[in-house]
């Protein structure tokens, strides 16, 4: 998919990226009806499945947490400022005017947020954390559109097997780890340490469906579109 490029700055501290991406189709312009404020295939996978069609233009923020700042606080945020940032700019550069669905996903144990891992070392450290444990799962939703913002939390919890170092670096190894919250995913490879969920699989994925299509309802977006 060709995109393009451009940033801008709100403060000092926060550096905002995004890639207008562009439609692969003109009929795929045409039939969306939100714009998707991230990359995740699992996102664009899991719109299609409820029926969704969209466009996508992600946003990458600073997504660094603010000092005491709860880890359910820290994904709302973030889900909501990526979802208004792409909507701002699209208004700005005079695009198609669709709601903007952000979201972001963290695990959590004992009050720590686990993020993606740097490398192999910390990806052992984090399954050695999971390790025959539960631990719970946080992904927010926003959707913005000219009446305003609104957004939800869907809260899992999960608990993993006992993972062994060997395992921890097959698994760095498989490429899998390196850009999920947590160190893992579940739709994946990741699935063999899951011994117990309860909550939402497509929350642990990265958007939570239910809570979704709750918010695309009230808006009067809807879901099941003929043809998505």
């Amino acid at each position: 998919m060709d995109s393009r490029e451009c940033c801008s700055s709100s403060s000092s501290t926060v550096r905002i990226l995004w890639r207008v991406a562009i439609p692969t189709t003109v009929t795929e312009a045409n039939r969306a009806v939100i714009c998707l404020a991230s990359a995740s295939p699992r996102r664009r996978e899991l719109l299609q499945q409820i029926g969704v069609p969209h466009i996508v233009q992600p946003a990458d923020l600073d997504e660094r947490a603010l000092p005491g700042e709860a880890p359910a606080s820290y994904v709302e945020r973030l889900a909501r400022a990526k979802a208004e940032w792409v909507y701002a700019d699209r208004q700005r550069r005079g695009a198609m005017n669709l709601p903007v669905l952000g979201a972001d996903t963290t695990v959590t144990l004992e009050g720590l947020l686990l993020g993606k891992p740097a490398d192999e070392p910390a990806l052992i450290a984090t399954l050695a954390r999971l390790s025959a444990r539960t631990h719970e799962v946080l992904s927010a939703v926003a959707l913005v559109m000219s009446s305003g913002t609104r957004s939800v939390v869907s809260r899992t919890r999960v608990t993993f097997r006992k993972i062994s170092e060997a395992e921890a670096r097959r698994y760095w190894a498989s490429g899998e780890p390196r850009d999920k919250a947590g160190g893992y995913a579940i739709q994946g490879r990741g699935a063999v340490f899951v011994e117990h969920i309860e909550g939402s699989y497509s929350g642990v994925m990265g958007l939570p469906l239910a809570e979704t299509a709750v918010l695309l309802v009230a808006a009067g977006v809807g879901v099941w579109h003929s043809g998505a």
